[in-house]
């Protein structure tokens, strides 16, 4: 089973990965790909500069680039059941959803999101509010014909988690996703 991981910025798809692999997952990160290209550059990795070398990759290699990046490398590394993190544009999606795989979205309440960046305190999280909803304005619906369409990857998924209680309420609610899709219990 490969999963593509969609969702907002603190929702909590981190931590719905982490749960995914003590079930035998292997997490591909697109994170790390956009990272490596931004230290390969010599740029400051924030992020602005995330999504400006996402779109990048994107115009040069095709909409679909990052997460068929990750399908090569999981059929190079031979793994059954992956994770794919994180999906923010629609040729993303839908190419996951052309390979059979199930697309989870994740997300929360606004403030509780940016309470959970400020704790994490990556180098892309430190933005002050207004500029966390002004990022979060841009990447819902990016006007760069590559950029990021995370409201309308998000509206794709077909499971969605709403992340707004405890660590253990957010396993409880990745149980019943993995329930319905690994056990076909459509309840």
């Amino acid at each position: 089973m490969i999963i593509g991981i969609t969702g907002t910025d603190g929702a909590g798809k981190g931590t719905v990965v982490d749960y995914l692999k003590t079930k035998g997952f292997v997490h591909y990160s697109a994170r790390s790909l956009i990272v490596a290209e931004i230290e390969r550059q010599g740029l400051s990795v924030d992020r602005n500069q995330m999504r400006l070398t996402a779109n990048e990759l994107r115009t040069r290699n095709g909409n679909e680039f990052i997460v068929k990046q990750a399908y090569e490398r999981i059929e190079i590394d031979g793994v059954t059941n992956a994770i794919i993190e994180s999906l923010r544009a629609l040729a993303e999606a839908e190419y996951l959803k052309q390979q059979g795989g199930i697309l989870l979205a994740v997300d929360a309440d606004p403030e509780i999101r940016y309470q959970r960046v400020q704790a994490r305190r990556s180098a892309s999280d430190q933005v002050s509010y207004e500029q966390f909803l002004a990022h979060e304005e841009l990447e819902k619906n990016d006007p760069d014909p590559h950029g990021m369409q995370k409201a309308k990857v998000m509206e794709m998924a077909d499971y969605t988690i709403m992340n707004d209680g405890t660590v253990e309420e957010l396993e409880a609610e990745v149980e019943k996703f993995l329930t319905k899709y690994t056990y076909g219990d459509n309840s």
